[in-house]
């Protein structure tokens, strides 16, 4: 069995999860439909499997605002858990209810809910599972615009890099659209929104990553955790998920031609930046569950 064999036993879990000895496309690969591989930033499935075994039994409902392309949905119903989840964009819908049918053909015994609005207003959309979640699990935004898909030199003949995929969202009304502090509040929404669907001592967990933003390294994860503090969450574990292999004691880069590009330039301006190895993985419990404030 290897680390991101996905077993359904309850445990703590490690301080490093091995969640990347295998790319990511390989962990995709018969499990998520053809068409869903277009969408730019996904989650890895093996960090999906992991924090929902960790956190839920089966017969508990998993939740995801933000649910992209349906990966924590479908890790969940394969682990025979109920699924959520929320999506502003009408085309990624489509694409996560393909890969749910997709999943129950392959033997998944979760049921699964999927719902086309912002998560911004979860709250509202989700009235009916108000108290009934054990996990909800989620990666903010990071802009209008992620690395997407390449065909290099070498794929097309010597040609020039040719970018696709690469567009998260053209609608100008997508909180993906909005600068950094704007994103974040209304990333703090969506966790307020979504912690009312947790029930007594459920778990929000975030995965998130530092980014650069004109050439400067912006702590997105210690953001998020100022974010959640304000909106009555409390961070009570952080965890190293890596997107990396290891191999014989050193770790395997699954870095993308974009991280390599943009490591590169910034080295070329004395900057000294390094290749992303990992997501922070954030865990989150509501206050009033720490302090018995509302028992």
């Amino acid at each position: 069995m290897t680390a991101e064999t996905c077993h359904d036993q309850k445990g703590p879990l490690p301080s490093v999860l091995a969640t990347g000895q295998r790319p990511s496309r390989l962990q995709r690969q018969g499990r998520y439909t053809r068409e869903s591989m277009r969408h730019p930033g996904k989650m890895l499935p093996a960090i999906a499997a992991q924090v929902i075994t960790a956190f839920t039994d089966p017969g508990d409902l998993v939740v995801d605002p933000m649910c992209g392309i349906g990966t924590t949905l479908v890790e969940a119903i394969h682990l025979g858990r109920d699924a959520a989840g929320v999506e502003y964009e009408p085309e990624f819908v489509h694409l996560t209810a393909g890969n749910l049918r997709h999943a129950h053909a392959q033997g998944a015994t979760g049921t699964p809910q999927l719902m086309c609005g912002d998560a911004r207003n979860i709250a509202t959309i989700c009235a009916p599972l108000r108290g009934k979640a054990a996990l909800a699990l989620t990666s903010p935004p990071y802009g209008s615009y992620t690395h997407g898909h390449v065909r290099s030199g070498r794929d097309n003949g010597g040609g020039s890099v040719i970018k696709r995929h690469h567009r998260y969202s053209a609608d100008r009304g997508n909180l993906a659209h909005r600068p950094l502090p704007a994103l974040l509040d209304g990333f703090g929404q969506i966790l307020a929104g979504t912690a009312a669907l947790l029930r007594p001592m459920g778990v929000i967990a975030v995965t998130v990553r530092p980014i650069r933003a004109k050439g400067e390294l912006i702590d997105l994860p210690g953001q998020v955790i100022d974010t959640a503090a304000r909106h009555g969450l409390v961070l009570t574990d952080r965890h190293a998920a890596l997107l990396a292999g290891l191999r014989d004691g050193g770790l395997v880069s699954r870095a993308s031609f974009f991280q390599m590009l943009e490591t590169g330039r910034a080295r070329d301006r004395g900057i000294p930046a390094c290749i992303t190895a990992h997501e922070d993985l954030l865990i989150f419990r509501k206050a009033t569950d720490l302090t018995g404030a509302d028992r």
